[in-house]
């Protein structure tokens, strides 16, 4: 019977394992392009609507609300269903807000699609859930960690290229309000084509697909509770919420960072568009590379059998996160500042791969609800800074603000460690 994966061939596709970990990468890089594209044209939209401050900071907050509800839903389907329906019919659902934005004639009708994409976030959990379930134990925080991190990259890739994509479509003639509505519906068509290359092309797990494997009275490990079971079991393990502070923390603030930053540039050091986008997408594409070095390095520091010195250096990659933000927030000019963003962006990518290098190891017989939870915390993490900044009304103070927290939420992964139970038998299970 086929096994997990104990090594990542990255040139090969001739294995069910390789073959989903890079099409799960590419669905997620799919995901995450179509759920940042509004935000490099929010210079324009905002200008055609003609939004206020407020309205703008209910369009960020909007735009990582939902996915909160939907990770939480969607790591127990994945227990139930398995990834690859999960995965399928969140991509096609998804893409009908993300072309519907493209028609959005007033405030309210961008809002409320604007808050539909965030369900293209969910991405992330099922993500990490099928390479958790295809990898073993001594190389899955690199398999989650790099999956996640080039499927992250994708909305770095989006701050950069969607304002060339709609200069592009001005070139050709058609007006700047038309622009940057053609250039939206590309991210909705790319996802289509996705769904039915993930459903053709990936299985559940090595073994087969879960509702075969049941069918024939097959045990899945991570899948034996679907639902609301899994989801119980989940909520009930103290570390699970630990690390969804943690998330909140990391991948909270780097969401944050996506919707809040091509504006920054361009209102406070008077950037253009193009020159924000590029500087905003460089944050972005630090997860092609410091997210799989987070997991990477997790998997490292835990090869001698010690399993909490995975949560040991999410303490000390988070508390960089926290001093980073602090010099990000007070650099004076440009330059200052894409370096102080770059600085504390590879911590935040890598104590983003360091937080789900440690969830496999939670609770294996709840892995979606586990996923699913701390996933969520994310993007509790982004709507929290959003509300920060409505409530200052000033972006520099709310980045103080968020890097004093985050170095305080680094406790939390302290506070996350192991037992001297669990770590002998995960030892065993890693040698």
């Amino acid at each position: 019977m086929a096994s997990k994966a104990t090594s990542i061939k990255l040139f090969s596709f001739s294995t069910p394992q390789m073959r989903a970990f890079h099409l799960t990468w590419m669905a997620f890089f799919v995901c995450f392009f179509a759920w940042f594209a509004c935000a490099p044209l929010m210079p324009v939209i905002k200008g055609e609507f003609g939004l206020t401050p407020g309205q703008i900071a209910n369009i960020n907050i909007a735009a990582v609300a939902v996915t909160i509800l939907v990770r939480l839903i969607v790591g127990p389907l994945c227990d139930h269903f398995g990834p690859r329906k999960a995965y399928t019919g969140l991509l096609l659902l998804g893409s009908i807000p993300v072309i519907g934005v493209a028609f959005a004639q007033s405030y309210e009708s961008f809002l409320f699609f604007r808050l539909a994409i965030g369900a293209a976030g969910a991405s992330f959990v099922i993500t990490q859930y099928h390479t958790s379930v295809m990898f073993a134990p001594k190389v899955v925080g690199t398999a989650n960690a790099a999956a996640a991190g080039w499927g992250n990259a994708g909305g770095g890739v989006a701050q950069a290229a969607m304002p060339l994509l709609m200069t592009a479509m001005v070139m050709l003639g058609v007006s700047e309000g038309f622009g940057w509505r053609a250039a939206l519906i590309v991210p909705g068509v790319l996802m289509i084509v996705m769904a039915f290359v993930y459903y053709r092309y990936t299985q559940d797990c090595p073994q087969g697909n879960f509702s075969e494997l049941r069918a024939a009275g097959i045990t899945i490990e991570g899948g034996k509770k679907g639902g609301w079971d899994s989801f119980k079991l989940a909520a009930s393990n103290y570390r699970v919420w630990l690390l969804f502070i943690t998330y909140g923390a990391c991948f909270g603030i780097e969401i944050f960072i996506h919707n809040i930053a091509a504006v920054y540039y361009v209102d406070h050091f008077q950037l253009t568009l193009a020159q924000a986008g590029m500087a905003a997408g460089s944050f972005g594409l630090l997860a092609l590379f410091a997210r799989a070095l987070g997991g990477w390095v997790s998997d490292k520091f835990a090869a001698g059998g010690n399993l909490n010195n995975r949560v040991t250096l999410l303490f000390v990659l988070m508390l960089g996160e926290g001093a980073g933000l602090l010099m990000f927030a007070h650099a004076g000019n440009a330059m200052l500042a894409v370096a102080a963003m770059l600085f504390f962006g590879l911590f935040t990518h890598m104590a983003c791969g360091a937080t789900y290098a440690v969830v496999p190891f939670i609770d294996k017989r709840a892995l979606g609800g586990v996923a699913g939870i701390i996933g969520a915390g994310g993007n509790v993490g982004a709507v929290a800074a959003g509300f920060l900044m409505k409530g200052t009304g000033d972006v520099q103070r709310t980045l103080s603000i968020l890097g004093v927290l985050v170095a305080i939420s680094a406790l939390c992964a302290l506070a996350a460690r192991f037992s001297s139970a669990t770590v002998q038998e995960t030892a065993v299970a890693t040698a």
